[in-house]
């Protein structure tokens, strides 16, 4: 029996409940029996941007995750040296899961828009099938991805999502201005991150 996989990768930099919507969407749409969520170390596209340690990132993903018991996490990137592009992630993954596994790579909407620019896609979409989440209200304009990657369209599952709109970075800076991030963020990473002092610009203060 062929096991489905789905893989997110990101820096999870504090993961929030938009990462935990869009898995758990694609866990049900797809009936994937887990969702990998496989923190980036230094994605190349993001270089000077992740704030966290590893080491804290890892920490809040497991108290985000510990209750569902379809989602793990891969310290697959963070235990290889880089440059750490997704290709060789999920090839890697690929290997370790073996021949047998369906792979479904996870990706928001940006993503999905920002993929030619990607490294190597054509051979992501060789490793991996392809789901995007959506956002009402919003279309996907295939005709620049399609002239990019022809044939991309048929291959990209699109996943209803809620309209939730939350970023990583916008949490960083409300966090930083001392502002409310209560109900965006799983409660238990919430707390973590103010016991630890994360994301301000005095941590001592």
């Amino acid at each position: 029996m062929t096991n489905r996989i789905g893989l997110l990768g990101g820096t999870f930099d504090p993961i929030h409940l938009g990462h935990l919507i869009l898995a758990e969407t694609a866990r049900d749409v797809l009936q994937l029996d887990h969702v990998f969520f496989v923190p980036a170390a230094d994605p190349p596209h993001k270089r000077g941007q992740v704030v966290a340690r590893a080491e804290d990132r890892l920490v809040m993903l497991e108290l985000a995750l510990h209750d569902n018991p379809a989602f793990r996490i891969s310290r697959i990137d963070l235990e290889r040296p880089g440059p750490h592009y997704t290709a060789d992630m999920v090839a890697l993954m690929q290997q370790q899961l073996g021949t047998g596994t369906e792979i479904w790579f996870l990706m928001g909407l940006d993503s999905l828009i920002d993929f030619p620019n990607w490294h190597e896609p054509n051979r992501l979409r060789r490793l991996a099938r392809l789901a995007a989440a959506t956002r009402p209200g919003y279309a996907v304009d295939w005709e620049p991805l399609e002239a990019a990657l022809p044939g991309i369209s048929r291959e990209v599952v699109l996943l209803p999502m809620p309209g939730v709109s939350i970023s990583s970075n916008h949490l960083r800076q409300r966090i930083q201005e001392g502002r409310s991030v209560r109900y965006q963020i799983p409660e238990p990473v919430r707390q973590y991150i103010f016991r630890r002092g994360l994301y301000r610009q005095d941590p001592d203060g």
